[in-house]
């Protein structure tokens, strides 16, 4: 139970807030989840240590808990000499602060990657939709150039209510998948390949033209928006 004042400074605050840096302001969309069911993410490329640090304050402030992406090595430690209490994930390339509150029940996603070369992707993937409170499985290194080591997976990943296919090259993954489980799928071109895979452009039109059909795909290397729409999916499970 709330006194009236402190139900007066919940219902106080706008539903955005102006958060003042360096250069110009940003402005924190604090309902963006309660229209949404997603909450703002902070977008760390190309923002200095100083916005990222200042928006993911503000948005911890009333949430609890906030995220940035595409936050590289060194831009993080400096955000952290900000914010001591950012957590990093160097793979994923992602801060989190605080820890968010509840929020509702998920089925489980199965975020399945090609190769190695993928993970940095996949992994952006399974954090946000960790920190979105979805459970999640990692399926790592199983693509269709040894596709015994994907089979040898199949049953975990069919147990799965979503399943993220993340692949590069000539991104064949998705189409096999899409032959094999009854899930909704998503998937996820990479940046990954030679020469003529240009920068992923290749894989995002093999996933495009797929065979199977049903497959949803995102942009390229878009772990993020994977992870929303899975997320998503996954909360309308039984």
């Amino acid at each position: 139970m709330l006194s009236p004042a402190e139900a007066a400074g919940v219902i106080g605050d706008l539903p955005y807030a102006e958060v003042a840096h360096a250069v110009g302001t940003s402005m924190i969309d604090h309902h963006r989840e309660l229209r949404t069911g997603i909450p703002e993410l902070v977008y760390g490329a190309n923002k200095s240590p100083e916005q990222i640090a200042a928006a993911l304050g503000e948005l911890a402030r009333v949430a609890g808990g906030a995220i940035a992406t595409r936050v590289d090595g060194a831009k993080a430690k400096a955000v952290r000499a900000l914010a001591p209490a950012a957590v990093y994930n160097e793979l994923a390339r992602t801060l989190v602060i605080g820890a968010a509150g509840e929020r509702p029940p998920a089925g489980r996603i199965a975020i399945v990657c090609a190769g190695t070369s993928d993970l940095p992707v996949a992994e952006e993937c399974a954090h946000v939709a960790e920190f979105l409170g979805a459970p999640t499985l990692r399926v790592c290194d199983v693509g269709v150039a040894g596709l015994h080591r994907l089979l040898a997976r199949l049953a975990d990943i069919r147990a799965a209510e979503v399943v993220v296919a993340v692949a590069g090259m000539e991104a064949a993954l998705p189409s096999v998948l899409g032959g094999l489980v009854d899930r909704p799928m998503i998937a996820v071109p990479t940046s990954v390949g030679y020469g003529v895979a240009q920068d992923g452009l290749v894989a995002l039109a093999a996933m495009l033209t797929s065979c199977a059909p049903g497959i949803t795909v995102v942009n390229i290397d878009n772990g993020v928006g994977a992870a929303i729409a899975a997320v998503r999916i996954a909360r309308l499970a039984p």
